[in-house]
Protein backbone atom coordinates (compact mmCIF):
# COMPACT_ATOMS: atom_id res chain seq x y z
CA UNK A 1 0.00 0.00 0.00
CA UNK A 2 1.43 3.83 -0.90
CA UNK A 3 1.90 5.38 1.98
CA UNK A 4 -0.20 8.74 1.22
CA UNK A 5 -0.01 10.67 4.20
CA UNK A 6 3.60 11.52 3.16
CA UNK A 7 2.65 12.87 0.16
CA UNK A 8 2.05 16.82 -0.62
CA UNK A 9 -0.03 17.96 -2.83
CA UNK A 10 1.25 18.42 -5.86
CA UNK A 11 2.71 14.48 -5.56
CA UNK A 12 -0.90 13.24 -5.24
CA UNK A 13 -2.40 14.63 -8.20
CA UNK A 14 0.35 13.73 -10.16
CA UNK A 15 -0.08 10.40 -8.99
CA UNK A 16 -3.85 10.31 -9.28
CA UNK A 17 -4.01 12.56 -12.79
CA UNK A 18 -5.74 14.91 -11.45
CA UNK A 19 -6.31 18.79 -10.53
CA UNK A 20 -7.75 21.16 -8.76
CA UNK A 21 -11.54 21.16 -11.03
CA UNK A 22 -11.61 17.19 -10.35
CA UNK A 23 -11.59 14.72 -12.71
CA UNK A 24 -13.15 14.79 -16.00
CA UNK A 25 -16.23 11.94 -17.07
CA UNK A 26 -13.57 10.26 -19.59
CA UNK A 27 -11.13 9.94 -16.75
CA UNK A 28 -13.48 8.54 -14.20
CA UNK A 29 -15.45 6.31 -16.65
CA UNK A 30 -11.57 4.71 -17.62
CA UNK A 31 -10.81 4.01 -13.62
CA UNK A 32 -14.10 2.61 -12.97
CA UNK A 33 -13.66 0.26 -15.63
CA UNK A 34 -9.87 -0.92 -13.89
CA UNK A 35 -11.55 -0.20 -10.22
CA UNK A 36 -14.24 -1.01 -10.32
CA UNK A 37 -17.48 0.28 -7.79
CA UNK A 38 -17.04 1.97 -4.67
CA UNK A 39 -18.60 -1.24 -2.82
CA UNK A 40 -17.48 -3.94 -0.06
CA UNK A 41 -17.67 -7.27 -1.79
CA UNK A 42 -19.68 -10.07 0.05
CA UNK A 43 -18.80 -13.65 0.08
CA UNK A 44 -20.86 -15.07 -2.52
CA UNK A 45 -24.28 -16.13 -1.89
CA UNK A 46 -25.89 -19.91 -1.91
CA UNK A 47 -28.48 -19.60 -4.98
CA UNK A 48 -32.22 -20.50 -4.43
CA UNK A 49 -31.83 -24.27 -5.05
CA UNK A 50 -28.22 -24.88 -3.29
CA UNK A 51 -30.57 -23.27 0.16
CA UNK A 52 -33.24 -25.56 -0.57
CA UNK A 53 -30.68 -29.00 -0.74
CA UNK A 54 -29.01 -27.74 2.05
CA UNK A 55 -32.21 -28.10 4.28
CA UNK A 56 -31.88 -32.10 3.28
CA UNK A 57 -28.42 -32.36 4.52
CA UNK A 58 -28.81 -33.77 8.17
CA UNK A 59 -28.23 -38.04 8.56
CA UNK A 60 -31.80 -38.33 9.92
CA UNK A 61 -33.30 -36.72 6.71
CA UNK A 62 -31.41 -38.43 5.00
CA UNK A 63 -32.61 -42.15 6.41
CA UNK A 64 -35.91 -40.82 5.80
CA UNK A 65 -34.52 -40.46 1.99
CA UNK A 66 -33.77 -43.99 1.83
CA UNK A 67 -36.74 -45.07 3.51
CA UNK A 68 -38.91 -43.44 1.47
CA UNK A 69 -37.08 -44.33 -1.82
CA UNK A 70 -37.36 -48.15 -0.21
CA UNK A 71 -41.07 -47.42 -0.04
CA UNK A 72 -41.47 -45.98 -3.47
CA UNK A 73 -39.97 -48.99 -4.86
CA UNK A 74 -42.02 -51.63 -2.99
CA UNK A 75 -45.32 -49.83 -3.69
CA UNK A 76 -45.97 -48.22 -0.53
CA UNK A 77 -47.36 -44.90 -2.02
CA UNK A 78 -49.02 -43.26 1.27
CA UNK A 79 -45.73 -43.76 3.41
CA UNK A 80 -43.74 -42.44 0.57
CA UNK A 81 -45.83 -39.01 0.24
CA UNK A 82 -46.11 -38.74 3.98
CA UNK A 83 -42.36 -38.82 4.79
CA UNK A 84 -41.98 -36.79 1.42
CA UNK A 85 -44.55 -34.27 2.43
CA UNK A 86 -43.44 -33.43 5.96
CA UNK A 87 -39.28 -33.31 4.60
CA UNK A 88 -40.35 -30.91 1.70
CA UNK A 89 -42.54 -28.66 3.76
CA UNK A 90 -39.55 -28.14 6.82
CA UNK A 91 -37.31 -27.58 3.50
CA UNK A 92 -39.76 -24.89 2.18
CA UNK A 93 -39.64 -23.14 5.32
CA UNK A 94 -36.22 -22.90 6.18
CA UNK A 95 -35.67 -21.66 2.72
CA UNK A 96 -38.66 -18.73 2.61
CA UNK A 97 -37.13 -17.52 5.83
CA UNK A 98 -33.59 -17.20 4.27
CA UNK A 99 -35.24 -15.35 0.98
CA UNK A 100 -37.00 -13.02 3.36
CA UNK A 101 -33.97 -12.04 5.47
CA UNK A 102 -31.96 -11.76 1.84
CA UNK A 103 -34.40 -9.19 0.95
CA UNK A 104 -34.94 -7.51 4.27
CA UNK A 105 -30.79 -6.94 4.13
CA UNK A 106 -31.00 -5.54 0.87
CA UNK A 107 -33.46 -3.36 1.31
CA UNK A 108 -31.80 -1.64 4.34
CA UNK A 109 -28.87 -1.36 2.52
CA UNK A 110 -30.21 0.44 -0.74
CA UNK A 111 -31.92 2.80 2.15
CA UNK A 112 -28.47 3.42 3.79
CA UNK A 113 -26.74 3.56 0.87
CA UNK A 114 -24.85 7.24 1.66
CA UNK A 115 -24.30 10.51 -0.91
CA UNK A 116 -21.14 12.08 -1.94
CA UNK A 117 -20.31 15.84 -2.70
CA UNK A 118 -17.68 15.50 -5.36
CA UNK A 119 -16.13 18.04 -7.56
CA UNK A 120 -15.81 17.41 -11.70
CA UNK A 121 -14.64 19.04 -14.16
CA UNK A 122 -14.79 21.81 -11.65
CA UNK A 123 -18.37 21.62 -10.59
CA UNK A 124 -19.65 20.15 -7.08
CA UNK A 125 -22.18 17.21 -7.76
CA UNK A 126 -24.08 14.95 -5.74
CA UNK A 127 -23.38 11.26 -6.61
CA UNK A 128 -24.08 8.03 -5.06
CA UNK A 129 -21.34 6.78 -3.20
CA UNK A 130 -20.67 3.35 -5.26
CA UNK A 131 -19.83 6.28 -8.06
CA UNK A 132 -16.69 7.44 -6.78
CA UNK A 133 -13.35 6.78 -8.04
CA UNK A 134 -9.78 7.18 -6.59
CA UNK A 135 -8.35 10.80 -8.07
CA UNK A 136 -12.11 12.23 -7.16
CA UNK A 137 -12.10 15.54 -5.11
CA UNK A 138 -14.85 15.00 -1.78
CA UNK A 139 -15.93 17.87 0.20
CA UNK A 140 -17.29 16.63 3.53
CA UNK A 141 -18.56 18.67 6.32
CA UNK A 142 -20.30 18.24 9.79
CA UNK A 143 -22.38 15.14 9.51
CA UNK A 144 -21.29 13.20 6.49
CA UNK A 145 -20.21 9.68 6.26
CA UNK A 146 -16.53 9.34 4.84
CA UNK A 147 -16.98 6.60 2.02
CA UNK A 148 -13.96 6.30 0.43
CA UNK A 149 -10.41 6.21 2.34
CA UNK A 150 -8.50 9.80 1.39
CA UNK A 151 -6.17 12.39 1.79
CA UNK A 152 -6.80 15.86 3.17
CA UNK A 153 -6.08 18.72 0.95
CA UNK A 154 -7.64 21.38 2.83
CA UNK A 155 -8.59 21.06 6.33
CA UNK A 156 -11.15 23.58 8.07
CA UNK A 157 -11.21 22.08 11.53
CA UNK A 158 -12.42 19.11 10.28
CA UNK A 159 -13.10 16.32 13.21
CA UNK A 160 -13.60 12.52 12.39
CA UNK A 161 -15.04 10.05 14.53
CA UNK A 162 -12.97 6.97 13.59
CA UNK A 163 -14.07 4.50 16.29
CA UNK A 164 -15.27 2.05 13.90
CA UNK A 165 -11.62 1.26 12.82
CA UNK A 166 -9.47 2.74 16.15
CA UNK A 167 -11.82 1.64 18.93
CA UNK A 168 -11.09 5.06 20.24
CA UNK A 169 -14.54 6.89 20.80
CA UNK A 170 -13.06 10.35 20.97
CA UNK A 171 -13.25 13.13 17.36
CA UNK A 172 -10.09 13.01 16.07
CA UNK A 173 -8.66 16.52 14.95
CA UNK A 174 -7.63 16.54 11.23
CA UNK A 175 -4.40 18.27 9.48
CA UNK A 176 -3.72 18.57 6.00
CA UNK A 177 0.32 19.13 6.15
CA UNK A 178 2.61 15.93 5.38
CA UNK A 179 3.16 13.29 8.04
CA UNK A 180 6.60 10.98 8.28
CA UNK A 181 6.37 7.76 6.55
CA UNK A 182 5.66 5.14 9.19
CA UNK A 183 2.96 5.81 10.95
CA UNK A 184 -0.05 3.48 12.27
CA UNK A 185 -3.43 4.16 11.32
CA UNK A 186 -4.34 6.15 14.54
CA UNK A 187 -1.58 8.67 13.84
CA UNK A 188 -2.39 9.33 10.14
CA UNK A 189 -3.89 12.59 10.94
CA UNK A 190 -4.20 13.96 7.34
CA UNK A 191 -6.13 10.47 6.36
CA UNK A 192 -9.86 9.79 6.43
CA UNK A 193 -11.11 6.72 6.39
CA UNK A 194 -14.22 4.50 4.75
CA UNK A 195 -16.96 4.28 7.75
CA UNK A 196 -15.87 7.16 10.13
CA UNK A 197 -18.33 10.35 10.66
CA UNK A 198 -17.58 13.53 9.97
CA UNK A 199 -18.84 15.38 13.45
CA UNK A 200 -17.08 18.76 13.15
CA UNK A 201 -15.39 21.15 10.54
CA UNK A 202 -15.39 20.60 6.88
CA UNK A 203 -12.49 19.85 3.84
CA UNK A 204 -11.58 18.69 0.72
CA UNK A 205 -10.26 15.19 0.14
CA UNK A 206 -8.69 13.14 -2.48
CA UNK A 207 -10.07 9.74 -2.50
CA UNK A 208 -7.11 7.50 -2.81
CA UNK A 209 -8.70 3.78 -2.37
CA UNK A 210 -12.36 2.84 -2.39
CA UNK A 211 -13.90 -0.23 -2.39
CA UNK A 212 -11.93 -3.58 -1.02
CA UNK A 213 -9.27 -1.73 -1.54
CA UNK A 214 -10.03 0.52 1.48
CA UNK A 215 -8.92 -0.08 5.18
CA UNK A 216 -12.58 -0.98 6.04
CA UNK A 217 -12.55 -3.18 2.88
CA UNK A 218 -9.38 -5.03 4.37
CA UNK A 219 -11.70 -6.14 7.30
CA UNK A 220 -14.29 -7.20 5.23
CA UNK A 221 -12.38 -9.12 3.22
CA UNK A 222 -11.22 -10.84 6.09
CA UNK A 223 -15.18 -11.80 7.30
CA UNK A 224 -15.89 -12.87 3.84
CA UNK A 225 -13.11 -15.71 4.60
CA UNK A 226 -14.27 -17.15 8.06
CA UNK A 227 -16.40 -19.99 8.14
CA UNK A 228 -19.75 -20.01 10.02
CA UNK A 229 -19.83 -22.03 12.89
CA UNK A 230 -22.56 -24.51 14.58
CA UNK A 231 -24.23 -23.37 17.12
CA UNK A 232 -24.99 -25.42 20.13
CA UNK A 233 -28.65 -26.47 19.15
CA UNK A 234 -27.10 -27.69 15.73
CA UNK A 235 -24.16 -29.13 17.29
CA UNK A 236 -26.27 -31.47 20.31
CA UNK A 237 -28.88 -32.13 17.18
CA UNK A 238 -25.92 -33.63 15.23
CA UNK A 239 -24.56 -35.40 17.79
CA UNK A 240 -28.36 -36.81 18.79
CA UNK A 241 -29.12 -37.47 14.98
CA UNK A 242 -25.64 -39.55 14.81
CA UNK A 243 -26.20 -41.76 18.19
CA UNK A 244 -29.91 -42.08 16.92
CA UNK A 245 -29.40 -43.26 13.46
CA UNK A 246 -27.05 -45.90 14.27
CA UNK A 247 -29.39 -46.95 17.19
CA UNK A 248 -32.05 -47.17 14.69
CA UNK A 249 -30.64 -48.86 11.87
CA UNK A 250 -28.92 -51.23 13.97
CA UNK A 251 -32.18 -52.34 15.52
CA UNK A 252 -33.64 -52.24 11.85
CA UNK A 253 -30.93 -54.51 10.68
CA UNK A 254 -31.44 -56.53 13.39
CA UNK A 255 -35.25 -57.14 12.68
CA UNK A 256 -33.99 -57.40 9.01
CA UNK A 257 -31.91 -60.44 9.80
CA UNK A 258 -34.82 -62.43 12.26
CA UNK A 259 -37.31 -61.94 9.19
CA UNK A 260 -35.14 -63.62 6.86
CA UNK A 261 -34.14 -65.86 9.25
CA UNK A 262 -38.03 -66.90 9.95
CA UNK A 263 -38.03 -67.31 6.14
CA UNK A 264 -40.33 -64.07 5.47
CA UNK A 265 -39.87 -62.84 2.00
CA UNK A 266 -37.19 -60.30 1.18
CA UNK A 267 -39.48 -57.64 0.18
CA UNK A 268 -41.72 -57.89 3.21
CA UNK A 269 -38.91 -58.16 5.62
CA UNK A 270 -37.26 -54.91 3.92
CA UNK A 271 -40.93 -52.84 4.81
CA UNK A 272 -41.26 -54.44 8.44
CA UNK A 273 -37.42 -53.31 8.79
CA UNK A 274 -38.16 -49.61 7.26
CA UNK A 275 -41.56 -49.40 8.85
CA UNK A 276 -39.90 -49.70 12.23
CA UNK A 277 -37.22 -47.20 11.09
CA UNK A 278 -39.59 -44.18 10.02
CA UNK A 279 -41.63 -45.08 13.37
CA UNK A 280 -38.38 -44.67 15.31
CA UNK A 281 -37.23 -42.24 13.83
CA UNK A 282 -38.99 -38.17 14.88
CA UNK A 283 -39.96 -36.90 10.96
CA UNK A 284 -40.96 -33.55 12.65
CA UNK A 285 -38.15 -33.42 14.62
CA UNK A 286 -36.12 -30.64 12.13
CA UNK A 287 -39.62 -29.31 11.29
CA UNK A 288 -40.41 -28.01 14.63
CA UNK A 289 -36.84 -26.77 15.18
CA UNK A 290 -37.53 -24.80 12.37
CA UNK A 291 -40.84 -23.37 13.46
CA UNK A 292 -39.99 -22.78 16.78
CA UNK A 293 -37.03 -20.38 15.30
CA UNK A 294 -39.14 -19.21 12.82
CA UNK A 295 -41.38 -17.83 15.00
CA UNK A 296 -38.34 -16.22 16.78
CA UNK A 297 -37.31 -14.21 14.22
CA UNK A 298 -40.92 -12.95 13.78
CA UNK A 299 -40.84 -12.01 17.23
CA UNK A 300 -37.43 -10.13 16.50
CA UNK A 301 -38.58 -8.26 13.41
CA UNK A 302 -41.33 -6.75 15.78
CA UNK A 303 -38.78 -4.94 17.52
CA UNK A 304 -37.07 -3.63 14.19
CA UNK A 305 -34.39 -6.62 14.35
CA UNK A 306 -33.70 -8.78 11.55
CA UNK A 307 -32.17 -11.58 11.66
CA UNK A 308 -30.53 -13.33 8.76
CA UNK A 309 -30.15 -16.90 9.49
CA UNK A 310 -32.32 -19.01 11.70
CA UNK A 311 -29.75 -20.29 13.95
CA UNK A 312 -28.98 -17.41 14.94
CA UNK A 313 -31.37 -16.86 17.40
CA UNK A 314 -30.79 -19.96 19.32
CA UNK A 315 -27.58 -18.42 19.61
CA UNK A 316 -29.25 -15.27 21.02
CA UNK A 317 -30.97 -17.23 23.49
CA UNK A 318 -27.98 -18.94 24.26
CA UNK A 319 -26.22 -15.41 25.72
CA UNK A 320 -26.69 -15.02 29.69
CA UNK A 321 -24.12 -12.05 29.98
CA UNK A 322 -23.64 -9.19 27.33
CA UNK A 323 -20.76 -7.59 27.83
CA UNK A 324 -20.42 -3.65 26.13
CA UNK A 325 -18.46 -0.52 26.63
CA UNK A 326 -20.37 2.15 28.54
CA UNK A 327 -19.39 5.36 26.65
CA UNK A 328 -21.75 5.99 24.03
CA UNK A 329 -23.13 2.67 23.98
CA UNK A 330 -25.48 2.14 26.98
CA UNK A 331 -25.86 5.89 27.17
CA UNK A 332 -27.37 8.19 24.62
CA UNK A 333 -24.24 9.99 23.70
CA UNK A 334 -25.86 13.07 23.69
CA UNK A 335 -25.78 16.77 25.40
CA UNK A 336 -28.54 19.18 26.99
CA UNK A 337 -28.29 22.61 28.38
CA UNK A 338 -29.32 22.20 31.76
CA UNK A 339 -28.87 25.17 33.20
CA UNK A 340 -27.71 29.01 31.70
CA UNK A 341 -26.07 31.28 34.49
CA UNK A 342 -26.51 35.29 33.43
CA UNK A 343 -26.47 38.19 34.99
CA UNK A 344 -25.70 36.19 38.48
CA UNK A 345 -29.15 34.36 38.25
CA UNK A 346 -29.61 30.65 36.86
CA UNK A 347 -31.94 29.99 34.45
CA UNK A 348 -33.75 26.74 33.13
CA UNK A 349 -33.90 27.28 29.33
CA UNK A 350 -37.33 27.64 28.64
CA UNK A 351 -36.99 31.26 31.12
CA UNK A 352 -34.56 32.72 29.09
CA UNK A 353 -36.07 35.88 27.30
CA UNK A 354 -34.78 37.50 23.88
CA UNK A 355 -36.51 40.61 25.51
CA UNK A 356 -33.85 40.80 27.84
CA UNK A 357 -30.60 42.26 26.59
CA UNK A 358 -28.01 39.92 28.23
CA UNK A 359 -30.05 36.80 27.58
CA UNK A 360 -29.75 38.13 23.64
CA UNK A 361 -26.21 38.89 23.16
CA UNK A 362 -25.80 34.94 25.02
CA UNK A 363 -28.25 33.58 22.35
CA UNK A 364 -26.22 35.38 19.79
CA UNK A 365 -23.08 33.89 20.84
CA UNK A 366 -24.41 30.56 21.10
CA UNK A 367 -26.34 30.48 17.96
CA UNK A 368 -24.29 33.01 15.34
CA UNK A 369 -20.99 31.20 16.06
CA UNK A 370 -22.35 27.86 15.36
CA UNK A 371 -21.74 25.52 12.67
CA UNK A 372 -24.41 22.22 13.78
CA UNK A 373 -27.67 22.08 12.54
CA UNK A 374 -31.01 20.42 14.16
CA UNK A 375 -33.08 18.57 11.43
CA UNK A 376 -36.04 16.33 11.99
CA UNK A 377 -35.15 16.88 15.74
CA UNK A 378 -31.61 15.28 14.87
CA UNK A 379 -28.06 16.90 15.73
CA UNK A 380 -25.62 17.19 12.97
CA UNK A 381 -21.85 19.02 13.93
CA UNK A 382 -20.72 18.81 17.04
CA UNK A 383 -22.73 17.61 20.20
CA UNK A 384 -21.94 20.65 22.48
CA UNK A 385 -22.25 23.26 19.18
CA UNK A 386 -26.12 21.28 18.87
CA UNK A 387 -26.84 20.94 22.13
CA UNK A 388 -27.16 25.37 21.94
CA UNK A 389 -28.99 25.23 19.33
CA UNK A 390 -31.69 23.01 21.08
CA UNK A 391 -31.65 25.60 24.27
CA UNK A 392 -32.13 28.32 21.48
CA UNK A 393 -35.51 26.40 20.50
CA UNK A 394 -36.71 26.27 24.04
CA UNK A 395 -37.20 29.98 24.56
CA UNK A 396 -40.55 30.71 24.01
CA UNK A 397 -41.52 32.96 21.60
CA UNK A 398 -43.94 36.00 21.90
CA UNK A 399 -47.28 35.67 19.94
CA UNK A 400 -47.26 37.54 16.82
CA UNK A 401 -43.72 38.16 17.14
CA UNK A 402 -41.06 37.52 13.84
CA UNK A 403 -40.08 34.02 14.80
CA UNK A 404 -44.05 32.87 14.27
CA UNK A 405 -45.93 30.67 16.73
CA UNK A 406 -43.51 27.90 16.03
CA UNK A 407 -41.22 29.17 17.93
CA UNK A 408 -37.55 30.42 17.14
CA UNK A 409 -35.42 28.98 15.13
CA UNK A 410 -31.44 29.01 14.20
CA UNK A 411 -32.07 29.43 10.51
CA UNK A 412 -34.38 32.40 11.12
CA UNK A 413 -31.66 34.29 13.51
CA UNK A 414 -29.00 33.41 11.09
CA UNK A 415 -30.27 35.25 8.35
CA UNK A 416 -31.99 38.14 10.15
CA UNK A 417 -28.53 39.09 11.36
CA UNK A 418 -26.04 38.72 8.16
Amino acid sequence: MKKYWKYSKEQLRDVFSTTEQGLSEKQVQKIRETCGENILEEGKRPGLLQVFLSQFADLLIVILLIAALISMCSGNVESTIVIAVVLVMNAVLGTVQHQKAEKSLDSLKNLSAPCAKVIREGKKKEIPSRELVPGDLVELEAGDMVVADGRILDNYSLQVNESGLTGESTNVEKTQGSLPEDLPLADRRNMVYSGSLVTYGRAQVLVTGTGMHTEIGKIAGMMNDIRDRKTPLQVSLDQFSRKLAVLVMGISAVVLGLCLYRKMPLLDALMFAVALAVAAIPEALSSIVTIVQAMGTQKMVKENAIVRKLKAVESLGCVSVICSDKTGTLTQNKMTVQKVYVDDREYLPGQLSMEEQLHRYLVYDAVLSNDATLENGKGIGDPTEYALLEMFRKIPAPKGGMMGEGGYREEMLRSCMK
